[in-house]
C-alpha cells in the first residue's frame, strides 16, 4: 500500500465512484472482471465470484457478480438473528442472511455507494422485505449502536479499503457479545509488482488494496476477537489478458509460473463475553496462528463447534 501513490480519502473517493458506476453494469462483465474494475477477460468467466443461484433468499437482481466467497454460508445463521451485512452493495448477502434469519431476524446492510444502496432498496421494496434495511454509510463508521448485532458478514470490502484497522474495530462495536462475523476477503502472499499496487483500476478490483494474509489475522487479534478461525481457502488466478494489461510479458509470465500471490479467505471470529486486559493479552498471543478449518471446500452448517447465533 505504500507504493499507491493516492492517499486513503483518495483511495476511498475513487472506490465509491467506481463502484457506483458499476452498479450499473451487466453481472456478466463484473464477474469475468477484478470485482467489475478494469477489462474484462476473455479467458476466464468468473474469476472471483462463487455461484449463489439456489441459495434461500437469492434475488437474481441483487447479485452482480462482485463477491469472493460465500460469508453467509459459514456464518452460522438462525431465525430471528441480528445480521449486519458491511459493503451489501446491491443486497446480494443481505438478502440470502434474510433467507436464514426469516421474518423474525432483522438485516441491515450497510454501503457507502448511493446507486448501489438505491438499487438494493429497490430489491427490498420489490419483494416486500421489511426487515431488511439498507443504510448509506462507510462500513467504518456505522450510524447504529453497539452491541446490537449477532453476527456481521462481509464479502470482498475490507480490500477496498485503506483503514482495516479501523473497520475491524467497528465490527467488535457492531456485534453483541459473544457475537461473530464471517467475512469473504482477498489477500496476498508475498509482494506486489508495483504496476499493479500504483493502478487505480487494480485497486477497484479488489487486487492492490488486498493485505499480506498474516498481516490481516493479526488485524483481527489487535481488534479483541477471539476463536479466530479460516473456515476457507483458495487461490485467485488471474488470467494473463487481464496482467498484460498492467505488467510487462515477463512480469506477466512471472506471475503464473510462481506461488499464487493472491487468495480469497473466508475468516471467522467472535467477539468475547468478556474483555478483560488479561483477555486481550491472551488473545493476542493465542491468535498469531489462526486454525485453518477448510480449504476450498463446501460449507458446513456450523463456522465453529458448538457454536450458534442466537
Amino acid at each position: 500500500m505504500s507504493n499507491n501513490p493516492m492517499n486513503n480519502q483518495e483511495i476511498k473517493e475513487m472506490v465509491r465512484q467506481r463502484y457506483s458506476e458499476i452498479a450499473l453494469q451487466d453481472r456478466n462483465s463484473n464477474a469475468a472482471s477484478c470485482c467489475g474494475a478494469g477489462p474484462v477477460s476473455g479467458e476466464v468467466y468468473t474469476i472471483m465470484s462463487d455461484s449463489y443461484e439456489g441459495l434461500p433468499g437469492h434475488v437474481a437482481e441483487a447479485d452482480l457478480g462482485l463477491g469472493c466467497g460465500l460469508p453467509v454460508q459459514f456464518a452460522d445463521l438462525s431465525e430471528g438473528c441480528t445480521v449486519i451485512d458491511l459493503g451489501s452493495g446491491a443486497g446480494n448477502d443481505a438478502f440470502v442472511a434474510r433467507g436464514e434469519v426469516g421474518p423474525s431476524g432483522t438485516v441491515f446492510g450497510i454501503d457507502f455507494s448511493p446507486t448501489m444502496i438505491e438499487k438494493a432498496r429497490t430489491n427490498a421494496r420489490n419483494r416486500g422485505l421489511d426487515n431488511v434495511h439498507f443504510i448509506e454509510a462507510d462500513i467504518d463508521s456505522v450510524p447504529l449502536p453497539g452491541n446490537l448485532a449477532d453476527v456481521v458478514v462481509s464479502n470482498c470490502v475490507l480490500n477496498l479499503l485503506p483503514d482495516k484497522t479501523s473497520i475491524f474495530r467497528e465490527i467488535f462495536r457492531l456485534l453483541k457479545p459473544g457475537g461473530h462475523f464471517s467475512i469473504s476477503d482477498v489477500v496476498r502472499t508475498g509482494v506486489l509488482p508495483d504496476a499493479l499496487l500504483q493502478e487505480a483500476e487494480m485497486y477497484a478490483g479488489c487486487v492492490s488494496g488486498a493485505s499480506e494474509r498474516s498481516e490481516y489475522l493479526e488485524l483481527i487479534a489487535e481488534a479483541g476477537f477471539e476463536e479466530v478461525v479460516v473456515q476457507r481457502e483458495k487461490p485467485i488466478a488471474l488470467p494473463q489478458d487481464i496482467l498484460q494489461k498492467y505488467l510487462s510479458e515477463s512480469e506477466a509470465a512471472a506471475w503464473s509460473t510462481e506461488r499464487p500471490r493472491l487468495m480469497s479467505v473466508t475468516v471467522f471470529g467472535r467477539k468475547p463475553l468478556t474483555d478483560s486486559e488479561s483477555d486481550k493479552t491472551r488473545r493476542k498471543v493465542s491468535l498469531s496462528k489462526p486454525r485453518v478449518v477448510l480449504t476450498d471446500l463446501s460449507p458446513t452448517s456450523s463456522c465453529a463447534p458448538g457454536s450458534s447465533c442466537c
